[in-house]
């Protein structure tokens, strides 16, 4: 009964987007994994914008857009604002929900990083994910998947779930 209650998330990641789509719903959003940080004093930091809008927040002083998926060597390059945007980005995809189960969450990192994700890599998606408010979550590796293989959970042959 639960399940059939439950929403599931499929979540594309790169350094240049960040895309959310509900699998039963087709709702999604898809934009810039970026997060304007407004820096108030030594120990304080508020979240002004995320997304396209980050860009904009950067006229207020005192502000840096940071992109959690940026660095050069690794997907994860911040792991609190990854985790920050991700439940920003669920929130826009599933509105207010009230005594709801917690999405099913299938996470895409892009690309194919020479040697593969590392293991650190991989437990900071997972946890960023479960951070975010998604349980059970998935890691895939792979071409994209559709809507109804993630339903089904009758995944393609020529891919697979990354196991930490």
């Amino acid at each position: 009964m639960l399940s059939a209650l439950r929403t599931t998330l499929y979540v594309q990641i790169s350094p240049e987007r960040l895309s959310v789509r509900n699998v039963k719903t087709g709702a999604s959003i898809s934009e810039v994994p970026e997060v304007a940080i407004l820096h108030q004093g030594s120990a304080n930091a508020r979240v002004l914008a995320v997304g396209s809008a980050a860009q904009a927040a950067l006229s207020v002083p005192a502000v840096s857009v940071v992109n959690p998926f940026g660095h050069p060597r690794s997907l994860v390059s911040d792991f609190t604002v990854g985790e920050v945007l991700l439940k920003v980005f669920f929130g826009r995809i599933l509105g207010r929900r009230w005594l709801a189960p917690a999405p099913a969450v299938v996470l895409h990192p892009l690309g194919r990083p020479e040697g593969g994700f590392t293991q650190i890599e991989i437990r900071a998606l997972r946890e960023m994910a479960f951070g975010a408010g998604g349980a059970p979550v998935l890691l895939w590796q792979g071409r994209a998947l559709t809507d109804r293989e993630i339903l089904s959970r009758q995944f393609p042959a020529d891919g697979g779930a990354i196991a930490a």
